[in-house]
């Protein structure tokens, strides 16, 4: 995606010298009480068939994706988008918000060609035939479902820095270690999806650089908290004292992984060091479910079956949770088809459902503390079922502070993912580590925790 298409801002990675970088927008503002931001937007910058980047298109684009929904929820601030010039577009909104984070999001905020737009509105499959929309440095000249991606680049690209590489051919490999494979034996230049198991023999190999980067990847394990006995906190506490947090984090990040403090991973807004964490405590555990009158519990997990990290990590859950005389039932299933169960019937759904979650964009207070643990009438992605009228009010006050005062924000936050720790509706797992296998023969562009699956080819060169 960004490569083909571009947003108004790209969030810059950390030790950046700037937060924000100039895309279809060169420059932005915002008024006092953080409502109402202005865009001016980058001249000659054209879609892929000719058509100008103007406002009409910048508030096209923006009306779609918040009318859509899924991630269209970053706009829910939005109010209206006026084109009050060719090459200005002024955002309205309800409450203060942070236009400039909301807009470089890495999902919902890309400006895609109006006509498009209106091809997707007719023909809800146009795009399955490789055709695109988009801006970018890269159009997509072919695409094979499940198999290939070819992509070649944009003679009239706006940026003054070409690519060195006019074509990008990109196969489509599910299996991490048929790519790793493919890469090592020259078959491929490059792969992006190869195991943790194999960071150790790669890391001996000196065609390679073995480099690891914070991520915006979290573990998570929801507790069924409309079930007796997990209705009961003390219950859910003394579960999360039966774990090994050290040889969970070690197993399912094969080194490349710390402890969770909360469903906010470090690097990411409004992370706080200071949240506490359950450490292993299986004697108290066994005490607090005596005294809260817990015996011969029986619980059913259940994991992403394609998730090779849950598929390690999960059978040591069960069993801390038998060293606490607690049985457990595992279940691997297709994410899809565990999450489906989980909305279907949670009076009756499972009692701990394990989820690897990141942020849409680098807010983890607007999405993983709404989104995760949010109360909600349907569940979503709320799969603990909690409802905490408390926390809500912290987080919906957070939300509507962070785009005037993110200090005051956090502070509220804070309270919330503290409410988290006590209340415990969840395990809070690990964070994950972003470890990018890089060949040495290519200079290729830093990752960049804010879009955590691209690979920005228009910056990879030859060293």
């Amino acid at each position: 995606m960004t490569n083909v298409y571009e947003p108004l801002l790209w969030k810059n990675p950390d030790g950046a010298s700037s937060e924000y970088s100039p895309a279809l927008a060169t420059s932005w503002s915002s008024s006092k009480d953080g409502k109402t931001w202005t865009f001016k937007l980058r001249a000659g910058a054209t879609f892929h068939d000719g058509t100008p980047v103007n406002s009409a298109a910048v508030k096209a684009s923006l009306d779609s994706s918040k009318k859509i929904g899924g991630a269209g929820f970053i706009w829910d601030a939005l109010k209206s988008v006026d084109a009050t010039a060719d090459d200005t577009v002024v955002l309205n909104l309800s409450y203060a918000a942070p236009m400039d984070l909301i807009a470089s999001s890495t999902y919902g905020a890309y400006i895609v060609n109006p006509k498009a737009l209106a091809a997707v509105a007719a023909d809800s499959k146009y795009y399955e035939s490789g055709k695109d929309g988009g801006s970018g440095p890269y159009t997509i000249s072919s695409y094979k479902a499940g198999s290939s991606v070819v992509l070649s680049a944009y003679a009239k690209h706006w940026a003054t820095d070409k690519p060195a590489y006019s074509t990008i051919d990109i196969s489509i490999v599910a299996d991490g270690i048929t790519a790793q494979q493919m890469m090592t034996s020259g078959q491929v230049d490059w792969a992006t999806n190869i195991p943790l198991t194999s960071m150790t023999l790669l890391k001996r190999n000196n065609k390679y650089s073995v480099v690891t980067y914070k991520s915006p990847f979290n573990y998570v394990g929801y507790f069924n908290t409309l079930r007796a006995p997990l209705n009961n906190p003390v219950v859910r506490q003394a579960l999360s004292m039966a774990l090994n947090y050290r040889d969970i984090t070690a197993v399912g990040g094969q080194g490349y992984a710390t402890q969770a403090r909360g469903p906010v991973p470090a690097g990411i807004y409004p992370y706080d060091s200071a949240i506490p964490q359950y450490s292993m405590g299986r004697a108290k555990a066994k005490s607090m479910l005596a005294k809260a009158g817990v015996k011969d519990l029986k619980i059913k997990i259940t994991y992403a079956s394609e998730n090779s990290a849950e598929a390690r990590f999960v059978p040591l859950i069960k069993d801390a949770f038998a060293a606490i005389g607690v049985t457990a039932e595992v279940q691997g299933m297709l994410f899809n088809q565990q999450w489906a169960a989980a909305k279907k019937d949670p009076a009756n759904a499972q009692d701990l459902f394990i989820v690897k979650y990141w942020p849409t964009y680098s807010d983890a207070g607007v999405d993983n503390l709404w989104s995760l643990f949010h109360s909600s009438a349907k569940p979503f992605f709320n799969l603990s079922y909690w409802k905490n009228a408390a926390y809500d009010k912290l987080v919906d006050d957070a939300v509507e502070l962070s785009g005037s005062d993110k200090a005051a924000a956090q502070k509220l936050y804070s309270q919330a993912m503290m409410l988290l720790y006590t209340e415990a509706p969840g395990l809070y797992l690990y964070d994950e580590a972003q470890v990018s296998v890089i060949p040495k023969k290519f200079s290729i562009p830093k990752y960049n925790i804010n879009y955590p699956f691209s690979a920005f080819f228009a910056g990879v060169k030859l060293s």
